[in-house]
């Protein structure tokens, strides 16, 4: 028997190798026979070749950093000698882009057939705010219905979802902080997710409840009613009016039943957090090849979190399936590199002290292993946050890397599942949208085996074939999608993580 490998190359061209074990001083790496000068944790980095001080540190064959004095072979390589430099490279854009086959075979999932033509792979019942001030209501509303036992009549509905959020006020009218808000909160109240929209506001705030309907048919099903608080007269009122409401909503939204569609209608947010050191040699991979079976299939697969892509921004441009959605995409770097010079932040404001803790050691680093969950399908386009997504395929959508931001940017946009890589252990769910969980490695999903979904440790500690593994994501999306319940669904994750992008002073 072929004893494991202690540590991992990547790429012929790198000149540090990943530890995977707990390797002590003086052990030997037997994958390249290399003596430890230092004791390395599992999924941290060793010099395999001497790296003088100012010269490049390669990971993948690509640029993490620069190492900041001169490092030896067997040398424990992280932050007291690796750091950012000059990482400028040559977009090329659509230089690369190389469609996928598609796949003929037409696969199928049990979804909610909606009006305008999307398809939901939940059924929940949205009380949306337009502001801060209301939020408090919506959820007496949300408490009211559960107490009187409103759905017990209605068993087709999964449930209510109260969307409740810190802003709407205290803003400018007029400024791109308005409009990201307004995209974002237009994107709930039209989601395939939710069967019908209460939408409650308290009548003052500059996010006004008129501008988000404004006479137009936001639901193509009609199923969206609204009111303020202020014109109900109240608490009181409006949680009565609400409970009328909610009723009429919930009586149109129990006729939807699970029916048969294409995967096509599936638009899948990828997201990691709480990433590691192998976060980019087992989930991201293999959520490639998920997200490259998706696209094969027709479906739409969307990659966020501009500022976790900085520094492999140039691997997106060169599959982008046009020059012009290239540039689109610099521009969104562009914008985010003057966002953090104004604000006194820095692109490198990253990775996070559990990132570091597993391994990762700057930006450029983690974005190539964040870039790993986009697989090989070119870049259809890039869209803004919360912007409706009107393209198939592998898409980009610019976001903070704050998680739950990011997500709910995703879930205006149209997703209808996610599916979250991470490596330290993130806990968290997104209604109305299931969230598939994915853990990097075989110790964090024994630990936290109630929270995670799937494990792709095995890719390292069983020889699980990326391809493989990316079969078995690619079919729990077409599970999920199809009813079954996610961890983070049955521990009733959900109802604290709408959380809107803020740009802009607070007023």
């Amino acid at each position: 028997m072929t004893e494991r490998p202690r540590m991992l190359t990547l790429n012929p061209q790198d000149n540090v190798a990943i530890a995977l074990d707990d390797i002590a001083a003086g052990d030997l790496g037997m994958s390249e026979g290399v003596t430890l000068l230092q004791s390395v944790t599992r999924g941290h980095k060793v010099a395999i070749a001497p790296i003088k001080a100012g010269e490049n540190v390669l990971r993948y064959g690509q640029i993490i950093g620069q190492a900041t004095c001169d490092i030896a072979v067997g040398e424990h390589v992280h932050v007291q000698n690796l750091g950012m430099g000059d990482h400028s490279q040559d977009y090329a854009h659509a230089s690369e882009a190389v469609a996928l086959e598609a796949i003929p075979e037409v696969r199928t999932f049990n979804g909610y057939h909606r009006a305008d033509g999307q398809v939901g792979t939940r059924n929940y019942l949205g009380i949306l705010t337009s502001v801060n001030c209301s939020g408090s209501v919506a959820k007496f509303i949300a408490e009211a219905a559960e107490k009187s036992g409103l759905l017990d009549d209605f068993p087709n509905i999964d449930g209510i979802v109260p969307i409740t959020h810190g802003t709407g006020c205290g803003m400018s009218g007029e400024n791109e902080g308005y409009d990201t808000l307004f995209r974002t909160l237009s994107g709930y109240a039209q989601h395939p997710n939710f069967g019908g929209i209460l939408l409650i506001g308290l009548g003052c705030e500059v996010m006004q409840v008129s501008a988000l309907v404004g006479g137009r048919p936001i639901r193509a099903d009609g199923a969206l009613r609204y009111m303020t608080i202020q014109h109900e007269g109240g608490t009181r009122k409006t949680i009565e009016k609400g409970l009328v409401e909610l009723r009429g909503i919930a009586e149109q939204a129990n006729m939807a039943t699970r029916e048969p569609a294409p995967i096509s209608h599936l638009m899948v947010g990828m997201q990691c957090g709480g990433s590691d050191g192998y976060s980019g040699i087992t989930a991201n991979p293999a959520l490639g090849v998920a997200s490259d079976l998706m696209v094969r299939h027709g479906a739409t697969t969307i990659l966020s979190e501009t500022s976790e892509i900085y520094g492999a921004e140039h691997l997106l441009t060169r599959r982008a399936a046009t020059v012009e959605v290239g540039e689109k995409l610099i521009d969104r770097v562009r914008w985010w590199e003057d966002y953090t010079a104004r604000n006194k932040g820095e692109m490198d404001n990253n990775p996070s002290p559990g990132n570091k803790r597993g391994g990762l050691t700057t930006i450029l680093e983690k974005s190539l292993g964040a870039v790993a969950k986009s697989g090989s399908a070119p870049l259809t386009d890039v869209y803004l946050f919360g912007e409706k997504i009107d393209k198939k395929g592998f898409v980009f959508m610019d976001s903070p890397g704050f998680d739950p931001c990011s997500v709910t940017g995703q879930i205006a946009s149209g997703a209808n599942l996610i599916v979250f890589t991470t490596g330290r252990g993130s806990v968290s769910g997104y209604m109305p949208t299931p969230c598939i969980k994915i853990a990097t490695n075989s110790e964090m999903y024994a630990r936290m085996s109630e929270d995670m979904d799937i494990n792709c440790g095995d890719i390292v500690s069983e020889g699980v074939s990326l391809q493989d593994k990316g079969r078995e994501i690619f079919e729990m999306f077409i599970r999920v999608a199809s009813g079954e319940q996610t961890k983070s669904e049955d521990l009733g994750f959900g109802g604290v993580e709408f959380v809107p992008w803020q740009i802009g002073a607070v007023m």
